[in-house]
């Protein structure tokens, strides 16, 4: 296997440093937009960084599910290992990939619970399945390699039907308030254009890197 050769021009498209959007949070949902009209699957799927007890770094994909002013919103399991990793230490990263783009963000932010209403919300919003999956989920926990979900499924399709269901207290969303960005754009020769936007005074401002 040879990989040290593997090489792509990147070739569509540019920053336009003479217009920047004052908003790396309207900038972001630009892209995402163009990433979905492309027909990205999943382009909400990025990659979750947090930092263990032991000051390990871990990572993940996960989905996002809302983008406010303020933050970016996802759901998980409480009792996962990331969600005990955010406790310890709520500073964490997100990074985006749409290779068919040619495009990278990097998010860097202060991440914590969203509201018990807000969860709820968005749980019964969720396919019936879907509900289902978040109760049989044992997330992150060892369990046998020859464990059958289908019994627990099956189970728990007894105990909870469409009229009675409702989210299980360990599964909810969490909002990543952002204090960094960087939009990054695959150029030629690898002079790739990286724009940056931190938060200074309460107020985001940008600056470009070198490659």
């Amino acid at each position: 296997m040879d990989i040290k050769n593997l090489r792509e021009e990147y070739c569509k498209d540019k920053i336009d440093f003479e217009n920047i959007n004052p908003s790396p949070v309207s900038y972001f949902k630009q892209w995402l937009n163009e990433a979905l009209k492309f027909g990205i699957n999943d382009a909400n799927a990025c990659v979750l960084s947090t930092i263990s007890k032991g000051n390990i770094p871990k990572s993940r994909v996960v989905l996002l599910k809302n983008i406010l002013e303020d933050g970016f919103v996802f759901f998980t399991n409480y009792k996962s290992h990331k969600s005990k990793e955010m406790q310890i230490n709520n500073c964490v990263a997100l990074n985006f990939f749409w290779k068919e783009l040619e495009r990278q963000i990097r998010v860097n932010g202060v991440v914590s619970k969203i509201s018990d209403f807000e969860s709820d919300e968005y749980f019964k919003s969720r396919p019936y399945e879907s509900q289902i999956g978040a109760w049989a989920s044992y997330q992150s926990k060892s369990i046998d390699l020859l464990h059958n979900f289908a019994n627990d499924l099956n189970e728990l399709e007894k105990k909870f039907n469409q009229d009675n269901m409702h989210r299980p207290d360990f599964w909810g969303g969490y909002i990543i308030k952002p204090n960094y960005f960087e939009f990054w754009q695959g150029r030629p020769a690898r002079m790739h254009d990286r724009l940056v936007y931190e938060i200074n005074d309460g107020k985001w401002v940008n600056r470009r890197l070198s490659p």
